[in-house]
């Protein structure tokens, strides 16, 4: 890729620094600086329209119950997270007006991916609500339920819902296959994204693996979060945005290695709210994660310590607690007494605070400067800092020393 960083070519951040290259026409990326969420949002809609539009011409029945359906999930909810990682990557390694069309339709793509994963997700997990609302199944079971149409409404409700995921798949291929991508930048594009699908479907299958084994094995867990989470969530979306500027290797690796632990943070505190969040906030039901058996990091090293003093009780508690689909709040309560009788939530914050400080030691190494620079900066703090902790600064870099967190287990992650 071309070499290209933030210190030699200045971006025209949100106060509009800098000059757009002659002849690209109106500050198109300066405007989405003022309201990605909105572009990205505007991007979508047009997008689904065209879909659904498509939709509509094959046949009435399936537009309404799958294809508008999915439209109306994909806008209707999400931070547009991984869109806004991507667009101020971007925006911090140099990216201009040039880029910004390619941009908003790659971000596009991804949450429509975003979509599909979390339908797929919620089909294996038998996850009634999503976002506050009833899940995807879960809407098209009421549906029918309410018309009489089938009877067997949820058989039904589950096999649509994966032809829905599938159909989000296929059409967040389409945006990224027909973006309008400079030709030095298109195999580098479409690596990182052929990448991403495949770690994403490893990632859910050793979710699954993990449920049906009931693996307690710490190191499988976190690695399942980085395939799972991590990279899909935070460090492909950051190495979309590097490669769609054309950042050089240097910046791009940085980029990627801050968004690898900022991604596992990201996933070991949605995995603490799963258990002690408050179901207002997360838009999900309290403790689904032990409900559907899942192999998370929390239960793994609970488990561990547990044996390590040899209180049994404890363990017969999570092992029985564990899958059980019926578990009471009552249950719950144990559960959470438990696991705060061993010290696990406690020790999986402080990995979360050193992937943090670790994110920001990568970050750092990148050398971006700039406002947009400092977006992404604060943007990656939020997802990888516990709510309400101040971040600290960034470790001195003395082009040797490694952060604290990769010291440990992140160091093998890839």
């Amino acid at each position: 890729m071309r070499a290209q960083s933030a210190e030699r070519h200045p971006t025209a951040g949100p106060e509009g620094q800098g000059q757009d290259t002659p002849g690209t026409g109106p500050a198109l990326a300066a405007a989405v600086d003022t309201d990605v969420v909105g572009a990205v949002n505007g991007e979508l809609a047009r997008c689904c329209e065209d879909f659904a539009s498509l939709s509509r011409s094959l046949d009435a029945v399936f537009a309404g119950d799958i294809a508008e359906r999915l439209c109306a999930y994909t806008l209707g909810g999400g931070a547009r997270i991984r869109p806004q990682l991507l667009w101020w990557a971007l925006r911090a390694c140099g990216g201009r007006d040039a880029e910004t069309p390619a941009a908003l339709r790659v971000a596009a793509a991804l949450e429509l991916i975003q979509s599909c994963a979390l339908i797929h997700d919620d089909i294996m997990d038998r996850s009634a609500e999503r976002r506050g609302r009833p899940s995807f199944h879960a809407q098209i079971a009421l549906r029918h339920t309410a018309h009489g149409e089938e009877a067997d409404p949820g058989a039904f409700a589950r096999s649509a819902a994966v032809l829905a995921g599938d159909l989000a798949l296929s059409w967040a291929d389409d945006l990224v296959a027909g973006a309008d991508l400079a030709a030095t930048v298109r195999p580098h594009i479409l690596r990182i994204w052929r990448l991403m699908r495949t770690e994403m479907v490893a990632g859910q299958y050793l979710d699954l693996h993990g449920q049906a084994t009931s693996s307690r094995s710490a190191v499988q867990a976190i690695r399942t979060v980085c395939l799972k989470t991590a990279r899909y969530t935070v460090e492909r979306p950051l190495a979309l945005g590097a490669a769609l500027a054309g950042a050089d290797e240097t910046t791009a690796r940085a980029l990627t290695a801050a968004g690898r632990c900022a991604g596992v943070a990201f996933q070991l505190r949605d995995d603490l709210l799963d258990v002690f969040g408050d179901p207002k906030a997360t838009g999900k039901p309290a403790g689904d994660d032990i409900r559907s058996g899942k192999a998370t990091y929390l239960l793994a090293v609970a488990h561990s310590r547990a044996h390590a003093v040899g209180a049994t009780n404890v363990i017969d508690l999570l092992d029985d607690c564990r899958g059980s689909a019926d578990l009471s709040e009552a249950a719950l309560s144990s559960v959470r007494d438990a696991l705060r009788s061993t010290g696990a939530p406690a020790q999986v914050e402080r990995r979360i605070r050193r992937l943090a400080q670790a994110a920001r030691f990568h970050l750092a190494a990148a050398r971006l400067r700039g406002p947009a620079a400092r977006h992404l900066a604060e943007l990656l703090t939020a997802v990888a800092s516990p709510p309400g902790e101040a971040a600290a600064p960034p470790p001195a870099l003395d082009g040797h020393q490694a952060p604290p967190a990769l010291a440990g287990h992140e160091g093998g992650v890839r």
